[in-house]
């Protein structure tokens, strides 16, 4: 039945269809709660649940019972540096969303920092306000200059407004003892920032596989490519407990000398450096070569890996908060 405006003129009439739509109002709440609850058995919410299992690991020390709440007061929030790119004829700054994805995954809020030369004053403020930092992959390459080589293919894409950003603010973010994790171009990154230089191009190294990714669909492209060997005694062994396992491989560039003070986290099968830390730092810092982010609430190891930064960057987050503030000058 559809209600029909009532003639306010018959005040017996105006009663009775307000009545009427009283009772439609509640039949349609009823049927609205009905059909939230068949979804929720359904498993329509099983990823809403997934996300609130990490937020859980990672904000124990909360205990509000509304989940959204806890997220809002608890979560840490963590820097991810933009790529620069022409789109048309206008420059942005843009952050892949599976990136910003697993930041969440991680119990936390991403906050993209835009690409290009920050004031020193600027980099403080975004350094004061962060509790971890995400270095992303990227298609572009860090620039040969930085570790004293010429340009090999300049048909590959370079961007050096995110070099800019990025290399300036992994050596604070290392010295300050904030949560990192970095990948693929992010950990060619933190390589080169702390002094390190790359094989522009892997597959043309003697004795070196091909590591770039295959031809085909998303999941072949980031499907298993192959192992990687745990260095024991390390942050990574330390967070996963196994010795071995499978990685994609979408990349280039590769390691060729690593910077003083790294210590290597994994290796390929023919030994090229895949994952490495930097012991020196008081916070978590973990660079790999291959993707995590990729569909990383379905892989176990992408799963600890981001739970162990989240929990990395909810101390740093609860150890800001709890040290004495400054009085105003």
């Amino acid at each position: 039945m559809q209600w029909q405006w009532p003639d306010v003129t018959n005040s017996r009439a105006l009663r009775s269809q307000v009545c009427i739509a009283a009772t439609h109002f509640k039949l349609a709440i009823k049927v609205l709660h009905s059909r939230n609850a068949a979804q929720r058995a359904n498993g329509i919410d099983c990823e809403h649940a997934l996300h609130m299992r990490n937020m859980k690991m990672a904000s124990t020390a909360h205990t509000s019972s509304s989940p959204a709440t806890r997220l809002a007061k608890s979560a840490p929030w963590v820097l991810v540096p933009a790529c620069d790119r022409l789109l048309g004829d206008h420059r942005f700054h843009i952050a892949g969303d599976k990136y910003l994805g697993a930041v969440r995954l991680a119990g936390a809020l991403p906050l993209i920092v835009p690409a290009g030369e920050r004031d020193p004053d600027e980099l403080t403020r975004l350094l004061e306000l962060a509790d971890g930092m995400l270095l992303p992959g990227s298609p572009s390459n860090v620039h040969p200059r930085h570790f004293e080589q010429d340009v090999l293919d300049a048909t590959l894409p370079l961007d050096p407004h995110r070099d800019a950003l990025t290399l300036s603010l992994i050596p604070e973010v290392l010295r300050r003892g904030i949560p990192l994790f970095a990948i693929c171009r992010g950990f060619q990154e933190v390589n080169v920032a702390l002094g390190g230089s790359l094989h522009q191009a892997v597959h043309q190294v003697s004795g070196l596989r091909d590591h770039r990714e295959r031809l085909g669909t998303l999941d072949e492209q980031y499907g298993p490519a192959h192992h990687v060997t745990v260095a024991p005694g390390g942050l990574l062994e330390s967070c996963l407990s196994q010795p071995s396992f499978e990685v994609n491989s979408l990349h280039g560039q590769g390691i060729d000398v690593l910077a003083p003070g790294l210590r290597v986290e994994a290796l390929s099968e023919e030994g090229l450096v895949e994952a490495f830390s930097w012991p020196q730092s008081r916070g978590f810092n973990l660079s790999v070569q291959w993707h995590p982010e990729w569909q990383a609430a379905k892989n176990p190891v992408s799963t600890r890996l981001f739970a162990a930064f989240g929990k990395a960057c909810l101390r740093y987050r609860q150890t800001k908060d709890s040290s004495p503030k400054e009085p105003p000058e």
